[in-house]
């Protein structure tokens, strides 16, 4: 198998094997809950799902009324996802984060195993990225993969390693240990909330 999680191909050759241990089949256990509390606070939120995988959360996020869109570089995570959930395949898009076809200025950007996936080396140009996209007052708010693990994928960070990426752009506003994660994650993983702020 390739061994750089940057490129499309090291993706591609999981799913053609089906070695998907992120894959939680379903939503991610407390998604509803937290979704329903960012919802709450802007009910007509514009919502990003990058590196969606098989894309779950955009069905239900759809199904909500929200005007949501998922993405990943993957042509097979896409066509997962499409076949999955053919009323949201024009919301799916096979696209690059860090490229152009991803834009617009979005309320709320969705995490989760995106960061984890990538080398540690991309981690402040996903900071940047993150910084582009959200305007101040949007959010990043999802699943973060908080545990010293230089070895990935899922590489490891620690919260002050984010705080550095992520500061002066964002401020930590919420920091939730998940209950029911799965095992390649457990039981690290947090549903954090960065708020953008603008820089001063």
């Amino acid at each position: 198998m390739a061994q750089d999680s940057s490129k499309a191909d090291f993706w591609d050759v999981r799913y053609q094997n089906n070695v998907t241990p992120w894959d939680s089949a379903g939503l991610p256990a407390g998604f509803v809950g937290q979704a329903q509390a960012r919802l709450q606070e802007k009910p007509q939120s514009r919502v990003l799902i990058p590196g969606c995988g098989t894309a779950y959360e955009l069905a239900w996020l759809t199904a909500q009324g929200v005007e949501a869109l998922a993405c990943d570089f993957s042509p097979h995570a896409v066509a997962r996802a499409k076949a999955a959930f053919p009323a949201c395949a024009d919301r799916i898009l096979q696209a690059d984060f860090f490229g152009p076809a991803v834009e617009a200025a979005w309320d709320w950007v969705y995490e989760r195993a995106f960061l984890c996936a990538l080398p540690p080396a991309l981690a402040a140009r996903y900071a940047q990225r993150m910084a582009a996209l959200i305007p101040p007052g949007g959010v990043l708010a999802g699943y973060f993969f908080l545990r010293d693990q230089p070895k990935g994928p899922p590489f490891g960070t620690s919260l002050a390693e984010l705080q550095q990426a992520l500061s002066p752009c964002f401020k930590l506003e919420a920091d939730h240990p998940v209950r029911g994660s799965l095992p390649v994650f457990a039981p690290d993983e947090h549903w954090l909330t960065w708020r953008r702020v603008a820089e001063v």
